[in-house]
C-alpha cells in the first residue's frame, strides 16, 4: 500500500513523544512533519532519547507548509489552541486526529467546562471514537475528537453494565493517575516534593472529564447518566487505574458480561483478578475486572495514560479512519518489570 505522510503538531510534550516513537516504524504512516510553537529545533533536542533514533528536524507550525507536506495530521496541543489549528487544515483537506478536548464534547458542554468554541462547523462532524465502543465508525472521517485518559478507562469499565446498572442510583468513579498525565510544564503540584510518597484527590465533582464521561455513556445507552467523578494524582510516572461502583438491578454475572462485551476486541484483556497499571505500561491494552457484591458492582479498568488514554489510541483511531487494521503500529508489550 502507498505510503501515508503524516505530521505532528505539539511534538514538544509526552503525548508527542508517544506519537513518534510509535510513528517511526509504523509501516504505512510515514512521519514527515513535526512543529511546534517555537520551531528550531529537532525532535531529538526536545526528547534525547530518540538520538539517532530520529534525526527530524522541528519546525514552526505554518498550516499551509503542513497540509503542503501532510495527508494527516496529530495535533498534540493544548484546548484552544488545538480547535484554531485544526480548522486551518481542515479548510485545506488535511485529515485530523485531534487529541485535545476541543472536539469531544458538544458546544453547550464544552462552553460550561472550557472557553467559547470557535469551530462550531466542525464540531458538528468531529468522530468521537473509543473503538472498542464505536467500532469503526471513525473510517473515512476528516476529524476525530481522541478521547481523554480518564474518559478512556472510566467508559471501558462501565459500558459493559450500562443496561444492568439502576441509573437512578449515584454512580462513583474514582480514577488514579499518574503524574505525567499533568503534562510536560512543571507546576507547583506536580513538583516532586508535592507529589512523592503523597496521594491527592484533584478537582473532585467538578473536573472537566465528568462532563465528558456524562455525556458519552449517555449517548451508548440512549439513557441519562450522571456520575460523581473523583480523580487522584498518584506517585507513579504513567498508569491510570479507573473503579466504577454502581448498583445493579438485574441478576448478572460481571466478569461473564465483560467477557462477552469485549469479546474479539484485540486491545481489551478481561482479566480474573483486579488489573495492575505496570501490566499496560506502554502499550494500547485495557485490562478490565469487575465483580459484585450483592446488587453493588464494581468495575475497573487499567491503561496507560500517555498511551491509551492518549497517543497511542490516537493511532487506532487514525489507522481506522484511513481504512487499514487498527492494529498497525500499536505497542503490545509492556515495560515489565
Amino acid at each position: 500500500m502507498k505510503a501515508i505522510n503524516v505530521g505532528i503538531i505539539g511534538v514538544s510534550g509526552y503525548t508527542g513523544l508517544e506519537l513518534v516513537k510509535m510513528l517511526i516504524s509504523h509501516p504505512i504512516f510515514n512521519l514527515v512533519y513535526c512543529a511546534n510553537t517555537e520551531g528550531a529545533t529537532t525532535v531529538a533536542e526536545l526528547h534525547p532519547s530518540l538520538l539517532g533514533v530520529c534525526d527530524l528536524g522541528v519546525e514552526k507550525v505554518e498550516i499551509e507548509r503542513a497540509a503542503e507536506m501532510c495527508e494527516l495530521i496529530f495535533l498534540a496541543l493544548p484546548h484552544k489552541t488545538a480547535m484554531q489549528t485544526a480548522k486551518g487544515l481542515l479548510e485545506r483537506g488535511v485529515k485530523v486526529v485531534d487529541l485535545s478536548a476541543d472536539y469531544r464534547l458538544s458546544a453547550e458542554n464544552y462552553e460550561v467546562a472550557y472557553c467559547e468554541h470557535e469551530d462550531l462547523d466542525n464540531l458538528s462532524h468531529a468522530i468521537y471514537s473509543i473503538p472498542e465502543l464505536h467500532g469503526r465508525l471513525a473510517e473515512g472521517a476528516k476529524l476525530i475528537a481522541n478521547p481523554g485518559c480518564h474518559v478512556t478507562a472510566s467508559l471501558l469499565a462501565l459500558a459493559p453494565f450500562l443496561d444492568h446498572i439502576d441509573l437512578s442510583q449515584p454512580i462513583f468513579i474514582d480514577s488514579k493517575t499518574g503524574v505525567s498525565g499533568a503534562g510536560k510544564s512543571p507546576t507547583s503540584s506536580v513538583h516532586y516534593v508535592s507529589v512523592n510518597d503523597n496521594i491527592n484527590c484533584y478537582n473532585i465533582i467538578k473536573h472537566r472529564h465528568a462532563t465528558e464521561i456524562e455525556q458519552h455513556a449517555t449517548t451508548l445507552c440512549s439513557n441519562a447518566v450522571k456520575i460523581t467523578f473523583i480523580p487522584s494524582l498518584v506517585p507513579m510516572t504513567r498508569g491510570m487505574l479507573a473503579c466504577v461502583y454502581a448498583t445493579l438491578k438485574t441478576e448478572c454475572d460481571p466478569l461473564g458480561e465483560m467477557e462477552v462485551f469485549y469479546q474479539n476486541q484485540p486491545f481489551v484483556r478481561v482479566r480474573n483478578a483486579p488489573p495492575h497499571t505496570k501490566m499496560t505500561s506502554g502499550t494500547n491494552f485495557a485490562d478490565v475486572y469487575a465483580t459484585r457484591h450483592g446488587n453493588a458492582l464494581v468495575a475497573m479498568c487499567a491503561i496507560d495514560n500517555l498511551m491509551r488514554g492518549a497517543s497511542s489510541q490516537a493511532l487506532v483511531n487514525a489507522n481506522i479512519m484511513m481504512g487499514l487494521d487498527e492494529s498497525l503500529g500499536i505497542p503490545r508489550i509492556a515495560y515489565v518489570p
